[in-house]
């Protein structure tokens, strides 16, 4: 299913690009896409909160370490940006797109993988909130310093990231924890649907997909940097996968919890506060995560057909 949707997403982009009639409608299909992805996120957490109770949510060990990780290895690398590696250099765009991927939050779809691959989806939502929480104070407090932005202060640039994301965080919560105990009837019908969630992902992930692809069009990158980029965020995604693995002993929820990442907010966060050309960072990062994904859950099914 992931391939297909990756593949289909690639498939889209470049009949568009091929069929000259479509260019006029180019940006109504951004806006529509723009729309039509909050709508899928919000519908997955929807989900996925509808089968966590509340008293679930709560913190544990693994998570301050793993935050504790996450903010100070982008803090390193933001401090060498500063001090050690010189601007317009291939050396810096490589130390941004680090940047991007180390603190990058966790995927608003990761709980679908999560509930997929048997793991703990109240511990990678929790900690899903607490590392959106520290982005939103870091890459404030830091990328300034790297590309400095006329009128953009530390609150403006938090107020933005806060809007970006919290909304389909909250909003979702919110309402599957209304409808769990005010229409406990209809809660029992939607914990039931178990595949849905999963199909919601195959079509965001086609979207997504499509909008990295394009991101990677409009970044017109060399060759060199392209490669230099894939590099980039094909060893942040091995490292935060082994990582995870490693800090969560294999724990299924900590593996995801570090490796899947937001890689819309990646492309956003990249062409707002960084070199534009680094926004590929997140396009890429997506295909290498998701191709990740697929082998993960081909894994568990062999597991499964063996037992």
């Amino acid at each position: 299913m992931l391939p297909v949707a990756m593949l289909a997403g690639i498939f889209l982009y470049v009949l568009y690009r091929n069929l000259p009639f479509l260019h006029p409608a180019g940006p109504a299909l951004v806006t529509a896409v723009g729309v039509l992805q909050p709508l899928l996120i919000f519908s997955m957490l929807f989900l996925s909160f509808a089968r966590i109770s509340p008293s679930e949510l709560r913190p544990h060990r693994w998570q301050l370490k793993l935050l504790c990780m996450q903010c100070i290895l982008f803090i390193l690398l933001a401090l060498a940006a500063i001090f050690i590696v010189p601007a317009g250099t291939s050396g810096r765009l490589f130390l941004e797109c680090l940047m991007i991927c180390s603190i990058c939050p966790t995927a608003a779809a990761a709980p679908v993988i999560t509930y997929k691959l048997g793991g703990d989806m109240a511990g990678l939502v929790t900690y899903t909130v607490l590392i959106n929480l520290a982005t939103a104070v870091l890459v404030p407090l830091f990328v300034p310093l790297i590309h400095p932005v006329a009128g953009l202060s530390f609150l403006t640039a938090f107020s933005l990231i806060l809007a970006k994301v919290f909304p389909l965080l909250l909003g979702p919560c919110l309402a599957a924890w209304m409808i769990r105990y005010l229409f406990p009837r209809l809660h029992r019908r939607l914990v039931r649907m178990t595949g849905l969630s999963f199909y919601l992902w195959a079509v965001s992930l086609c979207l997504a997909i499509t909008m990295s692809v394009r991101a990677l069009v409009h970044a017109h990158a060399s060759g060199a940097v392209i490669g230099l980029i894939a590099l980039s965020s094909a060893l942040s995604c091995l490292v935060n996968f082994a990582f995870g693995k490693h800090f969560g002993h294999g724990a299924v929820s900590v593996t995801q919890s570090l490796g899947q990442k937001n890689t819309v907010f990646a492309i956003w966060m990249g062409y707002s506060f960084f070199s534009p050309v680094s926004s590929a960072t997140g396009g890429l990062y997506s295909i290498w995560q998701n191709l990740f994904n697929s082998w993960q859950l081909e894994q568990k099914r062999k597991k499964e057909m063996n037992m």
